[in-house]
């Protein structure tokens, strides 16, 4: 909004009396005062809007009462008591994000509004299922069934809707480089290696789908001990904060040799959004949390990440960067298809880890949670510094 309103002021006053005295508004036209703008405006929204809707999620009773699986299986004795905390902490950030990012961003632009509405889409189904969980006061709220289903159908429709635009897989010269312009669909980008493959439509539809899909569940499946799930998608964040800068400037772009997408620039917009509410979020989510993230808030994130590496080219630098996120959700794999098939073939079922989502595990082996949060903050770090390594070593 700001920018069109910059805009529109500086045609209004141009070659008039005003025209020196607004020519600060150009600077609303720069990528980068515009994301540091996003940042600080929602890390200030998050401070400023986290303490009332804490206090409306209490008033509210929308507190976890219930004993979660780690409770269950006896981790309560390594953990400060929970019971009664509020969930949904989630709406705090895509409130803030979104917000941020109608001030700050060219929101008449089609990256961001695929990736506002998957966001809003996916925090929406958050919401139902922690309500549900809230309104049984049980672990269990909507089947996982109807998750799938709602999750697959946005991201068929994200899917197809990319494939159907203007076919574009073109080599432009920038300068003494090449810079590509391949399909955001039938062309994939693979890390460490310079050159766009074609793979036609429906294995890119397949990508996509599992990168929507599987970074939001992988960020869901994080979601369980203080600070953890926001502390890795701060790291996660960073790096597609670099990711889209440098897609979007097709210089950069060529120099790098990664795909220039025209538009790209304005998801880094979103990108300091996230950053900034994130880090306003986990003020009120360090240990011992004030509020939790739920559903509300972790699958959105993890569509926003799938969404978002989509739009540049880039869902297998997400699995890199979102190492930690990979590792919990095929830990759970493993444990269940492991379970399964040992109960099949001899009646008892057996497991490969201690308790799953792996940050359990480690729970159940004497590790204070603040030890494991830091640990995996530390390992994320380290997933973010190669996933941003692939953007010389190709």
């Amino acid at each position: 909004m700001l920018y069109y309103l910059s805009q529109r002021m500086l045609e209004w006053a141009q070659n008039g009396d005003w025209e020196s005295r607004l020519s600060f508004l150009r600077l609303f036209r720069y990528i980068t005062v515009r994301s540091a703008g996003a940042a600080i405006t929602s890390l200030l929204l998050s401070w400023w809007l986290g303490p009332w809707i804490i206090r409306s999620l209490k008033h509210l009773k929308f507190g976890q009462e219930y004993a979660d699986k780690a409770e269950e299986a006896g981790l309560s004795a390594l953990r400060v008591n929970k019971k009664g905390t509020p969930t949904m902490g989630g709406i705090l950030i895509i409130v803030a994000m979104l917000a941020s990012t109608l001030l700050w961003a060219q929101w008449l632009n089609a990256q961001v509004e695929l990736t506002m509405l998957s966001v809003l889409v996916l925090s929406g189904l958050g919401f139902y299922d922690d309500y549900a969980k809230i309104l049984k006061q049980t672990g269990g709220g909507t089947p996982p069934r109807v998750k799938l289903v709602i999750q697959f159908v946005l991201a068929a429709f994200v899917g197809f809707y990319l494939w159907n635009l203007p076919a574009r897989s073109e080599l432009h010269l920038v300068g003494t480089k090449n810079v590509w312009h391949p399909n955001l669909v039938s062309s994939l980008m693979l890390p460490f290696y310079k050159y766009p493959i074609h793979v036609g439509g429906v294995v890119g539809i397949i990508v996509v789908v599992l990168a929507l899909v599987g970074s939001s569940n992988a960020v869901n499946l994080t979601d369980g001990l203080d600070g953890l799930a926001i502390g890795c998608t701060l790291i996660v964040g960073f790096v597609f904060l670099v990711f889209t800068y440098l897609a979007g400037n097709i210089k950069a772009a060529a120099y790098l040799q990664i795909p220039y997408v025209a538009g790209a620039g304005e998801l880094t917009v979103f990108c300091s959004a996230l950053l900034g509410a994130g880090l306003g979020f986990l003020w009120f989510n360090c240990h011992p949390a004030q509020v939790f993230m739920g559903d509300t808030g972790s699958l959105a994130l993890g569509g926003a990440f799938g969404i978002v590496a989509v739009l540049i080219h880039q869902p297998f630098v997400l699995v890199i960067a979102g190492g930690v996120f990979v590792a919990e959700a095929v830990s759970v794999m493993i444990q269940k298809g492991w379970f399964k098939f040992t109960r099949l073939r001899t009646g008892t079922g057996q497991r490969v880890f201690l308790m799953a989502p792996l940050h359990h595990h480690f729970e159940k082996k004497g590790w204070h949670e603040s030890q494991v949060v830091m640990r995996f903050i530390i390992l994320c770090v380290l997933c973010a510094v190669v996933a941003l390594a692939t953007l010389k070593l190709r």
